[in-house]
C-alpha cells in the first residue's frame, strides 16, 4: 500500500505499521499471530492543497480487493482485512460516499466489505517492514503482480 500513495504529489510521508487493535505498541509477530486485534495499515501525511483526501480514498479502492472481509490477495486474515480508518467527520463522509459510489457502481458482482472506522492510536512497524517495496524488490514485484492482475481487471477502464 505505500507506493502506490508515495508516488502521488502532495504526500509527504507514508509510514506502514499497526492500528485497531487492544495491545499498546504492538510488533509484526504479535500482530500476526492474530491475538493484538490490530489491521495492518499505513498512516498517510498529505498537503490537502496538493491531494484531496477524497484522492486517496479513490487510490485506495483501486489498491485492493473491497469484497474479501479477510484478507488482500496472498496476504490472508484479519490483520489484512480491508478498512479506512477516519480522523474526522468529514473523511467518514468522503470516506462513505466513496464506498456507497463504488457500491453502485455495479464493478464489483460481490458486496463490498470494507469498513469504515474512526482512527485509533498507529504504531510504526519495525524499520525493516517500512518501504518494504524498495528493500525487497523481487519479493515484492512477485507478491505484487496478484494484485496488479485484480486491479487491472477491475479498475482498467476507470483510470
Amino acid at each position: 500500500m505505500v507506493q502506490p500513495f508515495e508516488e502521488q504529489p502532495g504526500i509527504q510521508n507514508v509510514v506502514s505499521g499497526y492500528t485497531g487493535g487492544h495491545v499498546p505498541n504492538p510488533t509484526y509477530e504479535q500482530v500476526k499471530s492474530h491475538t493484538t486485534g490490530h489491521t495492518e495499515a499505513v498512516e498517510i501525511t498529505f498537503d490537502p492543497d496538493v491531494i484531496s483526501y477524497a484522492d486517496l480514498v479513490e487510490i485506495y479502492w483501486q489498491q485492493t480487493d473491497p469484497t474479501d472481509a479477510m484478507g488482500q490477495f496472498q496476504d490472508r486474515g484479519d490483520n489484512y482485512r480491508p478498512v479506512i480508518y477516519v480522523n474526522s467527520p468529514e473523511q467518514r463522509r468522503i470516506a462513505e460516499a466513496s464506498k456507497a459510489k463504488l457500491e453502485a457502481s455495479g464493478m464489483f458482482d460481490q458486496p463490498i466489505v470494507t469498513q469504515i472506522e474512526d482512527a485509533g492510536p498507529f504504531y510504526p512497524a519495525e524499520p525493516e517492514h517500512q518501504q518494504f517495496y524498495a528493500k525487497n524488490p523481487r519479493r515484492y514485484a512477485a507478491e505484487h503482480a496478484q494484485r496488479q492482475e485484480f486491479v487491472d481487471a477491475h479498475w482498467k477502464e476507470h483510470k
